[in-house]
């Protein structure tokens, strides 16, 4: 599939609008002149990080050119001396995440105890960088209001990101986001330069959450950024947004905070849909708490910060549901309901039903709430206020040691654990979802000289959601379908999802996709960054180990299906279906990139930036040999039976993903109030999220399909039930029993969505506060993952004067001459 898409963006920003530097740190570059304009080569340029006490130093180039990069978030001082000159010392430089700031020193003639201090802020535009990207700064991320504190939120502050998470699946919580009009599974979250992840699938799986949808931790992360389009080749595995979170840490003074909000019903107006119980409206309560603390355990040596959030809320959902009515729950049915209708009807207008099971009168009063408003044909509304009951924990510490003046590690690790008790549609039934997310970075930074440093990092994240359903009220263990279980799902009169009018609400006991999904990704990458002359080289390598572990089936605890009130209460299903032996797969793939990058100054207002990256893959693989998939003969013809190996593809075709990316960056004036920026680069997004189109392939999960009675059933039925014979075209739906699947295919030739992706950016500063940038950006996109029918008959028109044979694969006797022009 292939895509391009085009805008026109234009912005006035506030504040301050840095660009890509490496990764999540920070960098400082500039020149060294003396006051007639000529360069002050030798010159030592010093940097001192004033919450820590870091230090860095360089030596300015033959042409007074000096870089010092990777380096941590915050305030620093800048010293710039040389004998022969008077000190100049630059104050009130604030760098945030992935910001390369400029810094231009001019020296005076004089003695070198001799001082001239200058407290100035670095500029809002950025001249050398060639990547355009959008900070979340420190300042809005903790004054900016926002509805249940998730900082995600605050990702559309960016001209070029846009929420759309009513696209995301229902079942899964939190926010989605589209970056430069890409998907939002292409995105990329970083916390501390490891993969931030979630173990929601689908599109859900690229964005973090929590089990209400909040990515918690306002107080513990110091800035993020946002990498929108045209980035370097350090970045990597996905072609959409970059997201670079920044974590605090603790410095040499004690800092922290402790808090409460509050939000609750009291001031609150009845909505439409409110039908109170009593005089009250539904009840609401929310609280979020927390605490953060973070100093030095050893000044300038080794800090500490620690935060914590909690979340609780309490919520009245507004339901309105669909039930049987009570007579209906005592066997009782309106004459014009029941067929054949009875002769003559009760002067009551109910009857008996006709072969009414008493069985299953248990299951009318008990998997629905009691009616408080008749709809009459048997059917009654039930309104009620069930409580969604939220708690979510967060917690964070990391620690920082300057071991020396050439090393530096950081740690830092973090977990969100959470769960939402949602109510049902019928709110008999309620929907848990536990869902906990961890994540553990290191990183160590060495100084191996002035012009040449290293940064290692390390990682595990992972993501930990369950899904399933459980009776809000209580019920009989007698009435579940699988002995052991609990409840099952019921089925009237419309889909598994059906609810209004004429169609009774699912008594949802099954609860969507009940089950369990684990992601892990274990990281390691190093970065290396060389400066000579006038350019500045990068490489680096990046490893990443994938896990994705499934074990889920809607049916595992049965649905059963009936196409009136009156089957329902006679026993007379139309379908009983059901995966009583679940097999539990688990999906590995091993991800790795190398890339190597020079930016080259050309001249003072001009810079070129040229990258390689190449990313591979060993594929898609299940860890016990047990990815089934389907496979196409010469012809194109999907085969019926899957293969199962350990490989879930025929072919590799990541196993080399060149991506070729180049950017300009100019100051037309050399003044630096003006930048244009333009670029190109090829981006993949790896695939590593693919698990859910091999759940429900044989030979594993088959599905059981009964057409008897679910009294008759029940009795039959086991944890572990064996499935019976397959349901095939030779015994279609045979009596009493057969096993179907859920069929699911990924392209066994699958190959990388790729981007190409193109810009043109310019940005002006207006005044010392206020920036406007204009920009086009450009993609064309290809081999994106896309859903098909494969089973579907694509129409054919005859174009035989004499007729064509109609009937595809009947018997010649009952085919058919249609005439020319027929579909």
């Amino acid at each position: 599939m292939a895509a391009i898409v085009g805008g026109l963006i234009g912005l006035i920003v506030l504040g301050n609008c840095p660009v890509l530097a490496q990764g999540f740190a920070a960098a400082i570059t500039g020149t060294v002149k003396d006051t007639s304009g000529a360069a002050v080569p030798g010159a030592m340029v010093t940097v001192k990080h004033l919450e820590t006490g870091l230090t860095r130093a360089v030596e300015a180039d033959s042409a007074g050119s000096y870089s010092i990069a990777s380096l941590p978030v915050g305030e620093y001082e800048l010293t710039a001396e040389k004998m022969g000159f008077q000190r100049e010392v630059r104050r009130g430089i604030n760098l945030v995440v992935a910001q390369e700031a400029v810094l231009n020193v001019t020296l005076q003639v004089g003695t070198v105890v001799q001082q001239v201090t200058v407290t100035e802020a670095a500029p809002l535009v950025n001249t050398t960088t060639t990547s355009t990207s959008g900070l979340i700064s420190e300042q809005q991320i903790k004054e900016l209001p926002l509805n249940g504190r998730s900082f995600d939120q605050l990702l559309t502050l960016n001209m070029s990101t846009a929420n759309i998470s009513s696209n995301r699946n229902p079942n899964q919580p939190g926010n989605l986001f589209s970056v430069a009009g890409r998907r939002p599974e292409e995105n990329r979250f970083l916390m501390n330069g490891v993969d931030y992840v979630s173990a929601s699938g689908g599109i859900n799986a690229a964005s973090p959450n929590g089990s209400n949808g909040q990515v918690l931790g306002v107080d513990a992360v110091r800035e993020f950024n946002v990498v929108e389009h045209t980035y370097g080749a350090e970045w990597g595995k996905r072609a959409g947004g970059q997201i670079s979170i920044v974590t605090t840490s603790g410095t040499n003074q004690v800092h922290g905070d402790v808090f409460e909000y509050l939000r609750n019903s009291v001031l609150d107006a009845r909505n439409f849909f409110d039908r109170p119980i009593g005089l009250r409206i539904p009840p609401f309560k929310r609280n979020q708490f927390g605490a953060a603390l973070g100093g030095p355990l050893k000044k300038d040596k080794l800090f500490l910060f620690g935060n914590y959030e909690g979340f609780r809320q309490r919520l009245g959902i507004s339901s309105v549901s669909v039930v049987p009515d009570a007579n209906a729950r005592l066997g009782l049915l309106p004459c014009s309901a029941i067929s054949p209708a009875p002769s003559p009807c009760p002067a009551s207008g109910v009857a008996p039903v006709t072969n009414l099971k008493t069985a299953m009168l248990p299951y009318a009063n008990a998997f629905w709430p009691t009616p408080n408003s008749e709809l009459g044909g048997g059917l009654a509304l039930s309104y009620s206020n069930p409580i969604q009951k939220v708690r979510e924990d967060f917690g964070l510490i990391r620690t920082d040691y300057n071991i020396s003046t050439k090393d530096s590690f950081s740690a830092n690790y973090l977990i969100q654990d959470g769960e939402n008790d949602a109510p049902s549609p019928d709110p008999n039934f309620f929907r848990p979802l536990p869902l906990r997310s961890q994540l553990l970075s290191l990183q160590e930074t060495h100084v191996f000289s002035p012009a040449v440093l290293n940064v290692a990092t390390a990682g595990f994240s992972r993501g930990h959601i369950k899904l399933g359903a459980f009776p809000a009220v209580p019920i009989s263990p007698d009435l579940a379908f699988i002995p052991g279980s609990p409840p099952g799902s019921i089925v009237i009169g419309g889909s598994s999802t059906g609810a209004g009018q004429g169609t009774i609400t699912t008594a949802d006991g099954a609860g969507g996709p009940p089950g369990v999904f684990v992601r892990n990704f274990f990281t390691w990458a190093d970065d290396l960054h060389y400066i000579r002359s006038n350019h500045s080289w990068s490489a680096g390598v990046w490893i990443q180990r994938a896990q994705s572990n499934r074990f889920s089936s809607s049916l595992s605890r049965a649905t059963v299906a009936y196409s009136t009130l009156q089957a329902f209460l006679t026993d007379s299903p139309t379908t009983f279906s059901v995966i009583p032996l679940l097999t539990e797969l688990g999906f590995r793939t091993t991800e790795a990139a190398w890339y190597i990058q020079d930016e080259i100054k050309l001249k003072p207002n001009l810079t070129l930036r040229l990258g390689l990256r190449d990313e591979m893959t060993n594929g898609y693989n299940e860890v016990a040999g047990r990815c089934a998939n389907y496979v196409t003969d010469q012809n194109g013809v999907i085969q019926s039976d899957p293969i199962v190996g350990h490989s879930c593809l025929v072919e590799n075709n990541a196993k080399a993903l060149w991506q070729p990316r180049v950017g300009l960056a100019w100051d037309p004036t050399g003044t630096g109030r003006w930048a244009v920026r333009t670029g190109f680069g090829i981006y993949n997004t790896l695939q590593d999220n693919l698990d859910q189109a091999f759940g429900g392939n044989p030979p594993f999960n088959a599905r059981l399909t009964f057409f008897s009675p679910l009294l008759s059933i029940i009795p039959t039925l086991r944890d572990g039930t064996p499935p019976p014979p397959s349901c095939n075209a030779q015994s279609p739906l045979r009596q009493p029993a057969c096993a179907i699947f859920q069929p699911g295919q990924l392209d066994p030739t699958l190959h990388t969505p790729t981007i190409q992706d193109w810009s043109l950016t310019v940005e002006r500063e207006i005044t010392r506060d206020l920036v406007l940038q204009v920009g086009y950006v450009g993609s064309q996109s290809y081999h994106l993952e896309v859903g098909l029918d494969a089973n579907t008959i694509r129409p054919q028109v005859c174009s035989n004067p004499q007729g064509c044979l109609s009937g595809g694969v009947l018997p010649p006797a009952q085919q058919e001459t249609v005439p020319q022009g027929t579909t």
